[in-house]
């Protein structure tokens, strides 16, 4: 059996990304979704093993040294995510495509650990005042949290351009959903040793 292929999304916060990901994800079965550790606290609805692994900084901090991540990042203070090597690796055996919601920092991260056997997509808002709306509809951030959120999205913005493969702009939800579909699909039926040359 065939190992999967790996497809990375990231974005700053109030992009669409999510939305964006589980529409390819409820369009390509073969998909399966590599769950995150945080040591964030769950919000709403959130359940360990699902939407991530939910780990407190002391276990967190020991599985990095017992080098247990393909990445890691301290997104925020005392806000860590990162990527667990088992858990793409069994799936990968397994001849599932791996799909990756993560920081901007830990996709380029992916991307450089995988090389063409990954995708990277950067989800990206159409301007500031439409990301800061979206924060603001969501309404799971003090305005503190969507103010420092902005902020960052601004540099992950700037910091992305030329380290992804490909750049998505969500600004009509239904077009980007037509596009990245397009774009993982052609990515995911191309021969391994005939892949369509990529934007960067």
């Amino acid at each position: 059996m065939n190992k999967g292929k790996l497809l990375i999304f990231s974005a700053p916060s109030g992009s669409g990304k999510t939305t964006l990901l589980n529409h390819v994800m409820a369009n390509i079965p073969e998909m399966a979704f590599s769950v995150s550790a945080t040591t964030r606290p769950p919000r709403g609805e959130e359940v360990n093993g699902r939407e991530y692994y939910f780990l407190t900084m002391e276990e967190f901090k020991q599985r990095v040294e017992n080098g247990e991540f393909l990445e890691w990042e301290e997104v925020y203070p005392g806000r860590c995510y990162g990527t667990l090597l088992s858990v793409v690796a069994q799936m990968q055996e397994e001849g599932k495509h791996v799909a990756f919601d993560v920081d901007v920092c830990g996709g380029v991260n992916i991307k450089k650990h995988y090389g063409e056997q990954a995708l990277s997509v950067f989800i990206q808002a159409p301007s500031v005042e439409v990301l800061r709306e979206r924060l603001i509809k969501r309404g799971t951030d003090s305005m503190e949290e969507i103010e420092n959120r902005v902020s960052k999205a601004e540099w992950e913005t700037e910091f992305a351009q030329g380290k992804f493969d490909r750049t998505i702009i969500n600004d009509d939800l239904e077009t980007a959903k037509r596009e990245i579909l397009e774009v993982v699909t052609s990515f995911l039926n191309a021969p391994e040793s005939n892949r369509p040359e990529l934007d960067f």
